[in-house]
């Protein structure tokens, strides 16, 4: 079979970092971050942390195990866990319900858009997108980077990289795989996860760091 050629267009420019947030007390390590119109949300591997983006101040911690990426639906929690997807209820902690997660543990980042779970598979470098209810791939979108976090707003799709010290984050056509745009992080700053706030700001996880760092969003 002959690889798919993604063509790369993309205007390249320095991500602009304007807040850190973490390490967080007993966290080694940020995976998922999510935004639930409120508050950031970050797997911090056992317990979910969320946090007040505009004091900085962890607001709640839930434990569960939380080794890759998060999602918020609304209404509730989703969040990687091996090799399985949970939906947990925000308030309580408990996990309501379990799907398969189509890398079968090899999966990164997750997302919520438009009655759909959206999951990255870092080294296969796609997205999947899936039934919340069952697990079942509705489609793939094929990358061509390593993908950590993903995040839909505004009707654009982005997705975090990280390959040995250098990350970006990135906008694609969700049809092609096609790059539009880049904001690259500093070397040796990473990308696990991604969430936008709905805004001006996407939340990135920050890895081995400890951190969540809030990065602009461009105005197009």
């Amino acid at each position: 079979m002959t690889a798919k050629t993604i063509h790369d267009s993309s205007r390249a420019r320095a991500a602009e970092i304007v807040r850190e947030y973490g390490p967080f007390a007993g966290a080694t390590q940020v995976h998922g971050v999510t935004h639930d119109g409120q508050r950031v949300w970050a797997a911090t591997g056992e317990k979910l942390v969320a946090f007040d983006p505009d004091s900085g101040e962890t607001t709640k911690a839930l434990d569960r195990t939380c080794d890759a990426g998060t999602a918020f639906d609304g209404t509730h929690l989703y969040q990687i866990a091996e090799a399985r997807i949970d939906k947990i209820d925000p308030t309580t902690g408990q996990v309501l319900a379990s799907i398969p997660a189509p890398g079968q543990g090899s999966d990164s980042g997750l997302t919520w858009a438009e009655g759909s779970l959206w999951v990255g598979q870092y080294r296969d470098r796609k997205i999947h997108e899936i039934d919340p209810a069952t697990g079942a791939v509705r489609r793939t979108i094929e990358c061509n980077r390593f993908v950590t976090g993903v995040t839909w707003v505004d009707g654009e799709l982005w997705h975090g990289t990280w390959e040995a010290e250098e990350s970006d984050i990135r906008r694609i056509d969700p049809r092609s795989g096609e790059v539009l745009e880049r904001l690259e992080m500093p070397r040796g700053t990473g990308v696990s996860g991604l969430e936008s706030d709905g805004a001006g700001l996407f939340y990135c996880g920050g890895g081995p760091s400890g951190k969540v760092r809030a990065v602009r969003r461009p105005a197009h």
